[in-house]
Formats: C-alpha cells, structure tokens, sequence
C-alpha cells in the first residue's frame, strides 16, 4: 500500500521503515553500519616516529582506486594510528582471516600509545620490504602503503566531523602462495573475516557463495 505526494512526485511506501539521520533512526540499534555489510576488516599496522608499533582494527575500510592502487579507512577519532600515519607516512594493512580472528579482536583493545598491541595479541611481526612499519607475519596477504592524504570529514554543511579518512597508495604486496590457483587470487581460499553491524558481528564467506556474473557487451 501506498501513499501519493503530489508535489514531491513520489511513493511512500507503508511496508519500509523511513528515517532521518540527524532526527534518529527511532529502532533498538542505528541500521547503518548492518546495511553496509559485510565489509572488508583494515587490520593496520602502523609506526609512529619515536618508534611506536600500533596495531588496530578499523571497521571502515576499502579499496579506492586500481591503478595506482589505493585504499583507505577511517578512525573516528584522531588515534594512535593516524597520528603515526600522519608522522611517518607509512601503514601495512593486513587480512584478518578466521584463524586470527581472536588475535584481531584483542588488538582493538583500548591500550595507552606505547603498548605494543602485537605483544598483547600474542602477534610475531613481519620485516616489511619498502617501508619501515612492521606486518602481521600470520597474515595471509598484505600490502606496504604508503600516506597518499588524511582528510578529515566534514558534514552536509561544511561542519567538521571528529572522523578522518586515511588514504594510502599499496607500494608492496605479499601473497600466500596457497591462494593463488593457476596465478589467480582465491578470494574464499583466504577465509576473510568481514565486519557486519553489531560491535561483535562478523560474516564470513565460501566458495560456494560466488556469484559470476559477467558484465554485458
């Protein structure tokens, strides 16, 4: 069932929950980061100039641009990781499989600055090849970026936003040799975990969930 506004041309539906952000989303929990799932994990390493190692997994994160490639997350909060990004201009990220599930989750404990989260998650770190910043060295894959722009979000009104987005472009990748078949990346074969909406909600995936779909010509 359906109602009809004349002058805005347009059907609301009965059937859908609507809402508006800044007024509330009016369920038990806020919808938003549920729907934009599942989502890929940014496991990030980084260092900051005196030294400091910082390991932390950020919820929001993806790939930007292919060639060059480029990915990025965002750190609501000017944290550890983004000050050290910010001071070296380096980060690895690194895929959080199901065997480092735990290992992921202790990581994002809330931990003073010169902690070391790889020692507190029981992490043995990798020697990286064109940066300085230390891997996960059980990481399945990972890629060496370095610092392309860190931009602080701003709203609809030109309202700065206590988020910041990290851009980095991939300059190193190391693959398990076990995910490559005839020279192709098995993207299940890695068992990524995948973020979904609750704070302790993950998806993971199969091969039996591909779909292929080719693209028309």
């Amino acid at each position: 069932m359906h109602s009809y506004d004349r002058g805005i041309h347009y059907f609301m539906s009965t059937s859908r929950h609507f809402y508006t952000p800044s007024e509330g989303h009016n369920l038990p929990h806020d919808p938003f980061n549920a729907i934009i799932a599942p989502r890929p994990i940014g496991w990030i390493s980084s260092m900051g100039e005196a030294g400091d190692v910082n390991l932390a997994p950020y919820s929001f994160f993806n790939a930007f641009n292919y060639v060059p490639p480029i990915v990025g997350f965002s750190s609501v909060g000017y944290k550890d990781t983004v000050r050290n990004i910010s001071e070296t201009g380096e980060f690895c990220w690194n895929l959080v499989d199901e065997s480092l599930a735990t290992q992921m989750n202790e990581s994002c404990r809330p931990l003073d600055a010169d902690v070391d989260e790889f020692e507190v998650a029981g992490l043995e770190k990798g020697q990286s090849r064109h940066i300085s910043v230390p891997h996960v060295a059980a990481s399945q894959v990972i890629m060496e970026c370095k610092k392309t722009q860190i931009v602080q979000l701003n709203t609809a009104s030109g309202d700065d936003v206590d988020t910041w987005m990290v851009f980095g472009e991939v300059v190193g990748v190391h693959i398990d040799k076990a995910l490559l078949k005839d020279g192709v990346y098995q993207t299940a074969a890695g068992k990524p975990m995948l973020r979904a909406g609750g704070p302790g909600d993950y998806f993971t995936i199969r091969p039996e969930n591909k779909v292929v779909m080719p693209r028309p010509k």
